[in-house]
């Protein structure tokens, strides 16, 4: 068979924490020299898609940034194109705000009509009980992914699903999720790779986000 296209997962599929997973990289040499596009996809939005660039690289991926698609890419592309002029209330990392800034949405912290909820490492009751209060006052509450759970060297570390359900069932709402499965962000990746997405290949590790 020939493929248009391969999507790849990052934690747990080539990588632990910081640990490579062996072979990893000589499969993406062979991408490579078979001239196959391929994207790789991560639904943790804890850092700026640099960083998850940097980490390829450091690890020995032949990759550059547009081999990159992060759920934080995929949410400021949804919200400039479905929500344009919308303020958002961030519940996100220093550096991911910074990124949703440079992308030119305007953070707003006392009248927003988003909370946007991503894996925000810094998070704190203050952050929590502010996008509370915004969402019972009717701002919309839009997640960058759906999972529960982040991979780590030798365990894992709870995500944004838990606090996606606390919102939900807190405020009475349903969140708006941008990243895998959704289909949004896998044809985002085809549209990446300028391939046809019932061609291409998704590469994962858990059923419940990657299929």
């Amino acid at each position: 068979m020939r493929f248009s296209g391969f999507m790849i997962d990052m934690d747990g599929t080539v990588y632990k924490g910081g640990n490579k997973i062996e072979g990893a990289d000589e499969f993406i040499s062979c991408l490579r020299s078979e001239g196959i596009p391929f994207v790789f996809l991560t639904n943790n939005s804890a850092y700026p898609r640099k960083h998850y660039l940097d980490k390829l690289l450091s690890m020995g991926f032949d990759v550059s940034m547009e081999n990159v698609l992060t759920s934080t890419v995929a949410t400021i592309r949804f919200l400039l194109s479905e929500r344009p002029g919308k303020k958002v209330y961030p519940i996100a990392s220093p550096g991911v705000v910074a990124d949703l800034e440079e992308a030119g949405l305007t953070m707003e912290y006392e009248h927003p009509d988003i909370v946007l909820l991503a894996f925000d490492r810094t998070i704190t009751y203050d952050k929590i009980n502010a996008g509370y209060r915004f969402l019972m006052g009717g701002a919309e509450l839009i997640a960058t992914h759906p999972d529960d759970l982040c991979p780590t060297e030798d365990s894992y570390d709870v995500d944004i699903g838990p606090f996606i359900r606390f919102f939900e069932q807190m405020c009475g709402i349903k969140a708006t999720v941008i990243g895998k499965p959704n289909g949004l962000m896998l044809e985002m990746a085809a549209r990446e790779m300028g391939v046809d997405p019932k061609g291409a290949v998704m590469v994962g590790d858990r059923l419940y986000t990657d299929m």
